[in-house]
């Protein structure tokens, strides 16, 4: 028989083919433990954060949450370690995240966990770095998102009662956990991850609308395998509301109230105090200022808290962007809603693009007061550019565009964005809608308050004027002729707070009148601007040079050479109006002229060498240059009231 040598031993080939199977099924054995290290964990580690004293204690010691939050959904996955990195080196231990419903199941039982939607991949992040991980996963969120993180296609029930036990609701959320849960409950501490704490659902004491919704939402998460300590998040007047056993109450606000803290140990006597939202800064709606805190007001709040012996958490942290359509609106306090900006820079320690600030380097100071160590020196800030302006090479009309959409749908009367007969018959969630009717005659335009949110108006595709919550009648010219009248709507972003969510349904959701008649007969056009549409639309041959004169709303489309590493920069675009800007397929996010945000953030990782490719969508005007800067505009400040 052969003989071979291993290690000086002789073995016939028998014995060899039986040492590689021995080899081979301890490498497999290896390879199983490291994937299920988690579930092993579970045997040896215990002592969880807990709350059964005045203190936490985490691992059977005592223990101070010092947190920061941070969506992932709002910052390119390429920069998630350099963020959660910078949040360590400024002296905290702890991570938050909201997790948004309406982006990881975009369609009723169609889910997304991929990409930058990897919530299990950020985790992972954070807890290679050292991080605690407070997960917040709502089903509702608030966050200035869209709908509070809802998804649009739950309005498609006409009786639809958001954030109660209402069965349309429970059984979609229930589905959803499904999906969630079995994806974040095995990344838990008990198993071996980074996950010490779980939200109970978000704000609820404000809305507050029934009393089994938040005790449903408890059981959702015990059933599905959440072990660690759950809490629930309010303001003062949310507080008032009675909680839910066996939950931890957190309080939320930005100026220091010493009653509200009282109210809180009164209710909760003998148990840790966290401030679950520590407001850093604010956030901005368009047409109105930057808002910005004091940077040594925050500080000495932030101190006062520490000296009181409380938890505290940092919203935000560092904001990041509200990229594509994924803003929300405000309508709690005001006359009409208004919506949110692209930017969530929100005034934090870290800013939009990562850059530390002023804020940052106090909190610095202050938290390295609570560590015995020195701090982790501060990661290097990334490198921008500001590339040369680029000039648009091609543009393609809105009309010109429409062969490029679904279907149009046919109706006798209009038909709201979500019930639209589109995406799987999950009807529209973002973007525009293009509502043409037929006209013999001319009048006065009624909208009858039934746009949502904002209509550019045309009669033969001849712009005559703007239909929002402000403006409810147009004057049409008076003509023998027969003549289609088009509304292009826009939904600006759902509003996200408040008791007016199951009225967040957009388009046009009612009757619009000519002469006190209703109009009839619609053909309806969804233009959600995905990326399916997009890629359809650049690779027609139906673009037109600028030799020819534009024609409003339309698509431009631009060039950016890249010759080097590519670089964060932010866009520019003073000679437009309103729009969005795509590149290289991805949605940055609105633009808007009436301020205050006049630059849109373009992460370096999703630009690469060579030509990348720009569509703006622009619905009334242009100088045709796209610029380029490294500093942020965010416009004129006010300090937060």
């Amino acid at each position: 028989m052969e003989k071979s040598s291993v290690l000086g031993v002789r073995l016939s080939s028998k014995e060899k083919y039986w040492l590689i199977c021995c080899v081979a099924a301890v490498v497999i054995i290896a390879y199983q433990f490291t994937r299920l290290r988690p579930q092993a964990a579970q045997m040896i580690r215990s002592g969880g954060l807990r709350a059964d004293s005045s203190q936490f204690t985490l691992e059977g010691k005592p223990f101070r949450i010092l947190g920061g939050s941070i969506h992932y959904f709002r910052v390119p996955r390429a920069y998630w370690e350099d963020r959660l990195l910078k949040l360590k080196a400024c002296g905290l231990n702890t991570v938050t995240t909201y997790v948004p419903w309406n982006l990881h199941e975009p369609e009723r039982g169609v889910f997304d966990f991929q990409d930058e939607l990897d919530l299990e991949a950020y985790l992972r992040v954070a807890a290679n770095l050292g991080l605690w991980v407070i997960l917040r996963p709502g089903p509702y969120i608030c966050a200035e998102w869209d709908l509070g993180g809802l998804p649009s296609w739950l309005l498609q029930d006409q009786n639809m009662k958001l954030r109660t036990t209402y069965p349309g609701f429970t059984d979609a959320v229930s589905s959803y956990f499904d999906e969630l849960l079995k994806r974040v409950a095995p990344l838990q501490y008990s198993h071996g991850g980074p996950i010490i704490a779980v939200q109970v659902e978000n704000e609820y004491g404000v809305y507050a609308t029934d009393d089994m919704y938040v005790p449903f939402i408890k059981e959702s998460l015990l059933s599905r395998g959440i072990t660690e300590l759950l809490l629930t998040s309010d303001d003062k007047k949310g507080l008032q509301v009675r909680g839910v056993t066996g939950v931890l109450v957190a309080i939320n606000f930005q100026k220091l109230d010493s009653k509200a803290i009282q109210y809180l140990d009164g209710i909760q006597p003998q148990k840790p105090k966290l401030v679950m939202e520590y407001w850093s800064g604010w956030f901005d709606l368009w047409g109105e200022l930057h808002h910005v805190y004091n940077a040594e007001d925050m500080s000495q709040v932030v101190t006062e808290i520490l000296r009181l012996d409380m938890s505290i958490n940092l919203y935000m942290f560092h904001g990041g962007t509200n990229f594509g359509f994924m803003n929300g609106a405000l309508a709690f306090g005001l006359p009409v809603p208004k919506p949110m900006v692209t930017s969530y820079d929100y005034d934090a320690p870290l800013s939009e693009a990562g850059d530390y600030t002023t804020k940052y380097h106090l909190l610095r100071n202050v938290f390295s007061r609570y560590h015995s160590q020195p701090l982790p020196e501060l990661p290097s800030s990334q490198n921008r550019r500001a590339y040369q302006p680029v000039m648009v090479q091609q543009h393609l009309s809105l009309w010109n565009s429409l062969q490029f959409t679904e279907k149009p749908q046919k109706s006798e009367w209009p038909v709201n964005m979500e019930n639209l007969l589109v995406n799987n018959n999950n009807g529209q969630s973002y973007g525009y809608t293009l509502y043409e009717t037929a006209i013999s005659r001319g009048g006065t335009l009624n909208a009858r308050n039934n746009v949502r949110d904002r209509a550019l108006v045309f009669v033969d595709k001849h712009f005559i004027g703007v239909l929002d919550y402000k403006v409810q009648e147009l004057a049409i010219t008076d003509e023998k002729e027969r003549r289609t009248l088009s509304l292009l709507v826009e939904n600006w972003g759902r509003v996200n707070y408040g008791k007016t969510l199951d009225e967040q349904r957009k388009g046009i959701i009612g009757d619009i009148e000519l002469n006190t008649h209703p109009l009839r007969d619609f053909v309806i056009h969804s233009l959600d601007l995905k990326p399916g549409f997009l890629n359809r639309l650049v690779t027609s041959g139906h673009w037109a040079t600028l030799r020819q004169r534009p024609s409003f709303p339309a698509f431009f489309q631009a060039k950016l050479h890249v010759n080097s590493s590519p670089k964060d920069t932010f866009i520019k675009l003073p000679g437009w109006s309103k729009g969005v800007v795509f590149v290289n397929g991805r949605n940055l996010g609105r633009y808007w002229f009436v301020g205050p945000q006049q630059t849109l953030y373009l992460p370096g990782p999703w630009l690469h060498r060579g030509d990348n490719q720009i569509v703006v969508f622009e619905e009334q005007e242009t100088d045709g240059k796209i610029q380029f800067t490294i500093t942020p505009d965010y416009g004129m400040t006010m300090d937060v009231e």
